[in-house]
């Protein structure tokens, strides 16, 4: 299979995302089934201002369940440890073998804020600036063990070389890390980190840190302007360009079956609503769309948010990606193990290793 414009294949990803509920089983569930699609990734949302169960601990239980899909759970960097944030995502990439991600938000609410009472709220500027110098120090974290620092010798009683840690030694504006990571270097190297780049201050950190960026654009014309941004900005960061993936962000409501889609949520574009764009429809306008989007050069691919979770994911995956998969834009089967492979993306060398250092 080739794409269009000698590109990659289109990307697909899908959110797990449900009402409130702590059985494990239906996201679970939903998992297999995006994976049965080979879609890239899944994503679970988490805030603390919100209801339900933690994101992380609820893929880290669908990890073992599935084999090959990313597993994506939203994780704030906002009144949270730098160094505790790292281990975790490095424990899911463990967990799943390679497979992990980390969708990086910020908590800017008083009520938020109350719940930790550390501090007061900040504006969206600090707390994106913050975020950047966590995803900076979460990477140092990752890159402090060396590649061979595992040991697994039971007879010595050691399953880590206590020789091989590099200190971080990383000074932010409101925390600090000093390393080394308790964790060892992670399968990918670098688990995906995907931040949502519409809040202007986050698409700067989309640009420098960010392996994928989510964007919410109603048409192809918006997505490819903002596309065209954070390439020129990661090009700017000192960053190979090619090595960021932008997928736009779609609310999809497919109730209405085999129906063509309403007015003003196919051919003219996603309407406009609080939860980001929004399509509905059947499932082959739907592909029509990701189509014409994909073929325009505006993205590398989508994030679909299902408006009803087992409904709407299940025409997703057996209506629109069948027919994409069809039309040799994407893939009918997995060709590598990790989430890195199914974005096209190298696993990134430890710079200690790189700069030839020792511990």
């Amino acid at each position: 299979m080739t794409a269009p414009h000698g590109r990659g294949l289109l990307h697909l990803a899908a959110a797990l995302d449900r009402r409130a509920g702590y059985r494990a089983g239906p996201y679970a569930e939903s998992a297999r089934l995006a994976e049965r699609g080979a879609l890239d990734f899944v994503t679970l949302h988490d805030s603390f201002a919100r209801t339900g169960p933690d994101a992380l601990a609820v893929l880290s239980r669908v990890a073992p369940a599935t084999g090959r899909i990313g597993l994506v759970p939203t994780m704030t960097t906002t009144h949270t440890e730098p160094f505790h944030v790292q281990a975790a995502v490095a424990t899911l990439d463990w967990v799943s073998r390679g497979r992990a991600g980390w969708r990086i938000d910020v908590s800017a609410t008083e009520g938020e804020a109350r719940l930790f009472g550390r501090r007061r709220a900040a504006g969206a500027e600090a707390l994106w600036q913050e975020a950047g110098e966590v995803a900076d120090a979460a990477a140092r974290l990752w890159d402090s063990r060396e590649e061979d620092a595992e040991v697994g010798d039971a007879a010595a009683g050691r399953s880590i070389d206590r020789d091989e840690p590099h200190r971080v030694g990383f000074a932010g504006g409101t925390s600090g890390v000093r390393g080394p990571s308790h964790v060892p270097r992670p399968p990918q190297g670098h688990p995906v980190r995907v931040v949502d780049a519409t809040d202007r201050y986050a698409r700067q950190v989309a640009a420098r840190y960010a392996d994928v960026a989510l964007v919410r654009a109603d048409g192809p014309a918006r997505a490819g302007a903002v596309r065209e941004e954070l390439r020129t900005a990661a090009a700017a960061s000192g960053r190979d360009p090619g090595t960021l993936r932008v997928l736009a962000h779609l609310v999809v409501d497919l109730a209405d079956g085999e129906y063509a889609a309403d007015p003003g949520h196919g051919g003219g574009g996603p309407r406009r609503t609080a939860r980001g764009p929004l399509y509905r429809g059947g499932p082959v306008d739907l592909a029509e769309l990701i189509t014409t989007w994909y073929r325009a050069g505006a993205v590398d691919g989508f994030h679909l948010v299902p408006a009803e979770p087992c409904r709407d994911l299940e025409r997703l995956v057996n209506g629109t990606v069948a027919l994409l998969q069809h039309r040799g834009l994407f893939r009918t089967f997995y060709p590598g193990r990790t989430l890195r492979e199914h974005l096209g993306l190298a696993r990134p060398a430890g710079r200690h290793t790189v700069a030839g250092e020792t511990a």
